[in-house]
């Protein structure tokens, strides 16, 4: 099931992240997090700048998010797409699921315009956001530094 996050989803989405911080690039955040950190963060979205969840058999496995790309107001129609899956549960068709939801979200609140941005060697997600009909519109070169490796960031964006 597909659902918007509330407050009583945070310890989970906070593992969920936590887990990508110290295990993957998909992040560029290196310090865990803490759920009192993750429910601010929660609490600056809205139906628009949403967070929605999947669940099975009532347990928080995935999350998604289309955040405010910017807070000059100009921006207002674009929004920075994410998703994270539980490692137990990664490749059962979950990020399909959770990123339509997500663009239909957004895409009836107003978002026009989809910006993600993807650390170099995850094809997956390229793979994923491909799917969606998202392009690429660039690459960041060696903007990041995780696990001792200087790394590039494909910007991907769909439009709505």
């Amino acid at each position: 099931m597909i659902r918007f996050a509330n407050p009583s989803d945070i310890s989970a989405i906070t593992e969920i992240y936590n887990d990508a911080i110290l295990n993957t690039t998909a992040t560029f955040d290196t310090e865990i997090k803490s759920t009192e950190e993750m429910l601010k963060w929660l609490n600056n979205h809205n139906e628009k700048f949403c967070v929605m969840v999947a669940e099975i058999n009532e347990e928080v496995v995935a999350w998604a998010s289309l955040s405010q790309y910017s807070d000059r107001c100009a921006y207002d129609q674009t929004a920075e797409f994410s998703v994270y899956v539980h490692p137990k549960h990664r490749r059962k068709g979950l990020s399909k699921l959770i990123t339509e939801a997500v663009l239909n979200q957004g895409k009836s609140k107003g978002v026009k315009a989809v910006i993600s941005r993807i650390t170099e060697g995850n094809e997956i997600s390229v793979k994923i956001h491909e799917k969606f009909q998202f392009f690429t519109v660039g690459i960041l070169k060696q903007v990041g530094v995780k696990f001792g490796k200087t790394l590039d960031v494909l910007i991907m964006q769909k439009l709505l």
